[in-house]
């Protein structure tokens, strides 16, 4: 635990992607294999279930700390955080404990088969039998929220250091349903398997957003556009017969797509394919918000399967009978394509090419881009004919040339503090619409970027002395500001009181120059649904 925490200490004190791989690395060389597991695990999001709910959690470190529990709770709203809000109430410590982190891992699982005073007296004993980082981590691992700004990239990149392991096999070999209390290092990361080697992707081409005018990349005819489409970039692989299906973040999502089985009959092995995962309910094009209700599903229902069923656009090929052809052009690798997608019934098959547009003048290319939400995309990728598949983000090449984001005016009605350094502020807000027919406002987003830290400031104050009435860390208030709110979708929506979900919202300016009657309607905001 020592090691552990001590880790979580370093991560903690830098923003630094280099100062965090090293620490990781550092760690996976030298804790104790079980160690190892469990903080993979941990890392990777496979933490063990809560053995006890937040509220006795709070309950019981200010029974520890003897301090009121309005006091735990104005502390914990300005921490943000409740492990953290809990390691420092409770009185300090020069203590350590010698146990493990999976000795630690394997009584908090039993922990949930206890009594509540049994669980008490465990905790109220740890507590204060270790130090501040020991403790923090202790309570993060109780609550079972474990975000400390390492992504399992990072996380995998740092063992590929400590073991020279591909990153890429170390990613496979982390994906499924494995129990750190149930496999050994040695079987989850050192053992070979020839199978790491089939599902391995390439690097994703990313291209930067146009810059200037789409003329200035000069002639026409040297580029081809083609719809952005707005789903989960992904990398399907056919090869030994099996499908692999991965996400842009490098994360292996084969089991959430059941509707891709299929390709391992219709599509050769030896393939890889670079596209698009989208909604297709009701054999069209869907909405970001249609795809939302398949991700982060543990298992997807056959209800759920004939609801918002998927397909993939695919705009590339990578891999061609078993070979790698992504340093050939472009305008090449668009022909294998087609020719692979023209050889199979798409009809039974989910698989769908992605029109590659050619046009006479750029002035065409600007009015194709204007039809974009027309086609359920987001604008254009521009893609140079003779350009090669590259690795990550260049200049050059490929451009993406988004649609302009849609606007409206709403009027601010909550605010909620911050996090990291912005938790003393009041930064994250809600904003209303106006319904017509009832003259109150609605609310219909939130957001929190936008304004620059002056305006943040400036913000804040007003909402300090312009508060209505609290709920816990929210606060109303009175109905003043007007702030012009982006977005980059916008779809209808059960969910939501205002009955509509808007994608990517953010303050794109606060509209000082405005009256709350100023304010746009929801009916206005319902207007622009497509």
């Amino acid at each position: 635990m020592k090691l552990f925490a001590e880790l979580i200490r370093t991560l903690d004190s830098t923003n630094k992607t280099t100062l965090k791989v090293e620490a990781l690395t550092r760690y996976f060389e030298a804790a104790p294999d079980k160690d190892k597991v469990w903080a993979i695990a941990i890392l990777s999001h496979r933490r063990p279930p809560r053995p006890v709910n937040t509220t006795l959690l709070r309950e019981w470190a200010t029974e520890l700390a003897d301090i009121p529990l309005w006091l735990f709770e104005e502390s914990y709203h300005i921490v943000g955080d409740l492990a953290e809000t809990i390691a420092l109430i409770i009185p300090a410590s020069d203590a350590s404990s010698d146990k493990s982190l999976s000795q630690f891992l394997q009584e908090i699982i039993e922990l949930k088969k206890l009594t509540e005073i049994e669980k008490k007296e465990y905790l109220h004993k740890n507590w204060l039998e270790l130090n501040y980082y020991e403790r923090f981590v202790f309570s993060k691992l109780i609550t079972g929220s474990f975000r400390i700004g390492v992504s399992q990239k990072l996380m995998t990149r740092a063992l590929a250091k400590a073991t020279s392991i591909d990153e890429d096999i170390l990613a496979y070999k982390l994906m499924g349903n494995w129990e750190p209390s149930k496999i050994s290092y040695t079987q989850l990361i050192l053992e070979e398997n020839e199978e790491d080697y089939l599902s391995k992707p390439y690097p994703f081409y990313l291209a930067y957003a146009l810059e200037n005018e789409a003329s200035d990349l000069g002639d026409v005819s040297e580029w081809s556009a083609e719809h952005k489409w707005d789903g989960i970039r992904s990398q399907v692989i056919i090869r030994n017969n099996e499908l692999f299906v991965w996400s842009r973040g490098e994360e292996l999502v084969t089991d959430k797509y059941p509707e891709f089985q299929v390709f391992v009959n219709a599509v050769p092995n030896g393939t890889v394919m670079d596209g698009e995962i989208l909604p297709f309910p009701n054999g069209e094009i869907g909405t970001f918000n249609d795809l939302q209700t398949r991700i982060g599903r543990k298992s997807v229902s056959k209800a759920l399967l004939e609801k918002v069923p998927v397909i993939l656009k695919v705009y590339d090929l990578l891999e061609w009978n078993g070979k790698d052809i992504r340093e050939k052009p472009y305008e090449e690798r668009r022909e294998f394509l087609k020719k692979l997608v023209q050889e199979i019934d798409t009809s039974e098959t989910p698989l769908y090419l992605s029109e590659s547009l050619a046009f006479n003048s750029w002035e065409e290319v600007a009015e194709e881009r204007q039809r974009a939400r027309d086609e359920r995309s987001e604008g254009l990728m521009l893609k140079k004919l003779d350009s090669p598949y590259l690795v990550g983000r260049k200049k050059g090449d490929w451009w993406k040339w988004k649609v302009a984001p849609l606007t409206i005016d709403a009027v601010l009605t909550y605010a909620m503090r911050g996090h990291g350094r912005r938790s003393n502020l009041f930064t994250d807000y809600t904003f209303g619409l106006w319904n017509s027919e009832k003259n109150e406002l609605v609310t219909f987003a939130k957001a929190y970027s936008g304004l620059t830290d002056a305006e943040f400031r400036k913000v804040d104050a007003w909402i300090k002395k312009n508060t209505l009435e609290r709920f816990g860390p929210v606060r109303s208030v009175t109905p003043h500001h007007v702030f012009e709110i982006a977005f980059e979708g916008i779809a209808e929506s059960k969910r939501h009181k205002s009955g509509v979900a808007t994608r990517f919202p953010r303050i794109l300016r606060w509209r000082q120059d405005k009256k709350i009657e100023d304010a746009n309607s929801l009916e206005e905001l319902k207007a622009l649904i497509p």
